[in-house]
């Protein structure tokens, strides 16, 4: 939970606070970029050393206080400017870059040690794909929870002081703390109520030796699903970093709008995650060529693109499962090293469209209707483009389930 609400606060707000406090939107990039390599470096490392030394707790907990502490850096201003007494761009630039790359770094740790508890406690593939898709639940469940927020505080007239009020930029702070609170609340729940998965037995007689990084290059399956997991996530970053931008610039709506089991095999992950990827391209065509005067139709849309984001996620994680399979020894490395892909991808992309986006909205208003801008085409084509690419590839994969059947002896103790 405090890594979902804190990374939905991430996408969704952060262009938004830096380009209000002024950083031009290539600078906001810089800093979204920065956090998003050291996110993506973070992973390969702590998939690495958790594979070696265990502990998915430790590390979780470790990471949880370090994403609750820089998070709030993040949002809570430039201290070098404070303390330099200089408020220069260069300045604020370097200093958001470094809170957002201690940021990811702690979330990275949070992140895979997480993600790899899942494999370690059923190898039973339909037991996997429902733990994910009770994690991405609970991912639901902190955005709705930040958007709740969002909502109470865009919508709040109340005056914080002689010079700020919720109507500028402390209301993003107040929402970035307010998200790292009721996420702290969940790690405790967490912490007190979950053991540490310990594996009990051998795998089909097989040594518990750690995996080493050329068995998973040698797959061609690690490839295919590394390419789908990456198109993923940048279907889901991208969207939710400019679905802000887009209904209040492009469609100039109201600052608030911004706020049965079964089982699985590996043809049915396909379909479902083809599915979300077609529905995907159907709202990809509508965000871009929907009008002003229709803008209250973006609610329809924002809900079909939920059920699609919710269908790609947790069908792309649950091929994550299929490829690491039994072999747990190295389900960390796995999950870091696509990571890698996932962060360096999103954040070379949000990159490369804040560098174009250098018309402000007051100036699209003068511009011909037939303008389409930067945002609506980051919101509206590139998420379709890569749906349909994850599709293709999908299509390729050769999934292979193993024996559904339910596993008789616990795996952890």
């Amino acid at each position: 939970m405090l890594n979902d609400i804190t990374a939905a606060c991430w996408f969704t707000y952060l262009l938004l606070f830096l380009t209000e406090i002024g950083l031009s939107p290539r600078d906001a990039a810089i800093v979204m970029l920065a956090g998003q390599i050291a996110d993506g470096f973070a992973t390969v490392f702590a998939g690495e050393l958790i594979d070696r030394f265990g502990h998915f707790k430790i590390w979780h907990g470790a990471g949880s206080i370090l994403v609750a502490i820089s998070f709030s850096s993040v949002f809570g201003g430039c201290l070098p400017c404070k303390i330099l007494a200089s408020c220069s761009s260069l300045i604020e630039t370097v200093s958001y870059s470094t809170s957002a790359a201690i940021f990811n770094v702690g979330w990275a740790a949070t992140q895979v040690s997480h993600m790899s508890m899942v494999n370690c406690i059923s190898l039973n593939s339909s037991s996997r794909v429902v733990m994910t898709s009770c994690r991405n639940a609970f991912t639901m469940v902190a955005n709705l929870s930040l958007y709740a927020v969002a909502l109470v505080v865009f919508s709040s007239k109340l005056t914080l002081g002689p010079v700020f009020t919720f109507a500028s930029n402390v209301q993003y702070r107040w929402i970035a703390y307010t998200s790292i609170f009721i996420g702290c609340c969940f790690v405790g729940i967490f912490h007190l109520g979950t053991k540490e998965p310990r594996l009990k037995i051998c795998i089909h007689g097989t040594s518990n030796a750690r995996i080493s990084w050329a068995y998973w290059f040698k797959k061609v399956l690690y490839y295919q699903v590394g390419l789908v997991y990456m198109l993923t996530r940048l279907v889901q970053n991208v969207s939710q970093a400019y679905l802000a931008f887009y209904v209040m610039d492009d469609l100039q709506m109201a600052k608030s709008a911004k706020a049965l089991e079964m089982s699985w095999t590996g043809q049915r992950l396909k379909a479902y995650y083809s599915a979300g990827g077609i529905l995907w391209v159907f709202c990809g065509a509508s965000i871009l060529f929907l009008p002003r005067n229709m803008s209250a139709f973006m609610y329809v849309i924002s809900v079909l693109i939920g059920i699609a984001n919710a269908l790609m996620t947790v069908t792309g994680v649950s091929m994550q499962s299929i490829l690491v399979g039994s072999d747990l020894k190295g389900c960390a490395f796995v999950y870091g090293s696509l990571s890698f892909l996932d962060k360096v991808s999103c954040g070379l992309a949000v990159f490369a469209l804040q560098s174009f986006q250098s018309t402000t909205p007051k100036t699209q208003e003068t511009l011909s209707t037939g303008y389409i801008s930067v945002t609506r085409y980051g919101l509206g084509l590139l998420p379709a483009a890569c749906s349909l690419a994850g599709v293709a590839i999908t299509y390729t994969m050769k999934l292979r389930t193993p024996d559904s059947k339910s596993l008789m002896e616990p795996l952890l103790e």
